[in-house]
């Protein structure tokens, strides 16, 4: 079955409020016959956009081919968190590659931020940029780390986190399911899709030429070819993340795809969140939340692991917001939406260079606002032949899914299906 098809009408986003919030961005056409660019882009969302801006402002004629419309993946309908670092914690990382190496991976992380921050300022991006996120531990045994690595991260990395109780999760999160955790002022979330067209919209004045439902359906070197065309390039970026499908086996044996399910409710007369900050929680599948401008309450929560969304994906991530907020539990919702993002084995984003000219990043396993962004500029660098940043992110370790292409989704739905049990007793 085909991810590109499975779910969603062809062309059209998805039913989110994203959808129904975002002021609409006129398509662009879609390729027809043989272009010519120096920089031949696949994948619309953050990492194809960032890397198209990029590459634009210095000076490189570019094309862009989206299968669908540009945001019109994970990058518009994710839940809109800009988390610090990387997807592992510093613990981990110093753990895996020593000191030196995890403190490089973490003002990696702090930069992506800083990219996403700089980008909507200079071009003037609305999409409802808010500071904090509150990582909320689900159990009291986990609170006792939680504390102590926010204690460490200011002592060792001068990075300020603020612990806290379950007075003061109640406090700015109107909740009462938590023993705590810690609030990190220096993250933020946004409204994703906003972002990725503001991208787009920035991109497309740069001069890139843009083409919509122009699937790529082979790759031959730096040349890309749709079903009405072909693109030929010095440089190919394959920046498609879960739906790489079978244009790279390098890549998609690194790379596996992941269904996650968002509600929208009605706006709320008691919104919850007086404090205006996200969260996300601790639980092996999170539960991540933010409240709307017009306060809605934005709440993720439910993973599949098979290519089809459940026919009611509101019974399913309701029953998670019910144990957070039991007050809400018959809260109307007036939009559910499912989206497809990418997981790798060790949770680390996957760079590669393909072959002479041919680049590509992907798998942010749920870190790809910041992430995403930052691997498009560190494309562009590499393209422009300054790769030491691009390379140093090729040269973690970056693992295949055990099983092969046969077995390698049953063997994760085994163990996400452990974890999330594990959660629940």
């Amino acid at each position: 079955m085909d991810l590109l098809t499975a779910n969603d009408r062809p062309g059209e986003y998805p039913p989110s409020w994203y959808a129904a919030a975002t002021p609409e961005l006129a398509p662009f056409p879609p390729l027809a016959g043989e272009e010519r660019a120096d920089v031949a882009i696949i994948g619309g969302g953050y990492t194809g956009l960032s890397a198209a801006l990029h590459l634009a402002e210095r000076g490189y004629p570019v094309i862009l081919l989206e299968a669908h419309r540009v945001g019109w993946g994970a990058s518009g309908r994710n839940g809109g968190q800009v988390g610090s670092g990387q997807r592992q914690d510093q613990d981990w990382l110093e753990a895996a590659f020593g000191r030196t190496r995890a403190r490089a991976l973490w003002e990696l992380g702090e930069e992506a931020k800083a990219t996403v921050r700089e980008l909507i300022a200079r071009h003037a991006i609305a999409c409802d940029w808010r500071d904090g996120i509150a990582y909320l531990a689900h159990k009291p045994s986990h609170l006792a780390a939680y504390h102590a690595y926010a204690e460490r991260m200011a002592r060792d990395y001068g990075y300020p986190l603020q612990p806290l109780d379950a007075a003061g999760v109640a406090g700015l999160l109107g909740t009462e399911a938590y023993p705590g955790g810690y609030l990190d002022p220096g993250a933020g979330h946004l409204q994703p899709l906003a972002f990725a067209l503001g991208l787009a919209r920035a991109a497309s004045a740069a001069g890139v030429r843009i083409f919509e439902q122009s699937r790529v359906v082979a790759i031959d070197g730096t040349t890309a070819r749709t079903d009405r065309g072909r693109v030929v390039a010095d440089h190919l970026v394959l920046a498609a993340n879960g739906y790489v499908g079978g244009l790279s086996r390098e890549v998609a044996s690194r790379v596996m795809p992941l269904n996650n399910f968002i509600i929208a409710t009605e706006p709320l007369a008691r919104p919850p969140i007086p404090s205006g900050i996200a969260a996300a929680d601790s639980r092996f599948v999170v539960n991540y939340w933010r409240q709307s401008p017009d306060n809605r309450l934005i709440f993720g929560g439910g993973e599949s692991y098979g290519h089809r969304f459940p026919r009611d994906i509101a019974a399913r991530v309701r029953r998670a917001l019910t144990r957070v907020y039991p007050d809400l539990a018959d809260a109307p919702v007036s939009h559910a939406w499912g989206g497809t993002l990418a997981i790798t084995v060790d949770r680390l984003p996957v760079f590669r260079r393909l072959g002479k000219g041919v680049w590509s990043a992907s798998g942010y396993s749920g870190h790809g606002v910041a992430m995403a962004t930052l691997a498009g500029k560190l494309i562009a660098e590499a393209v422009a032949g300054e790769a030491g940043r691009f390379d140093f992110m090729a040269s973690l370790p970056q693992p295949t899914f055990p099983g092969g292409s046969l077995l390698r989704a049953p063997l994760l739905v085994l163990a996400m299906s452990w974890y999330a049990l594990r959660d629940r007793l």
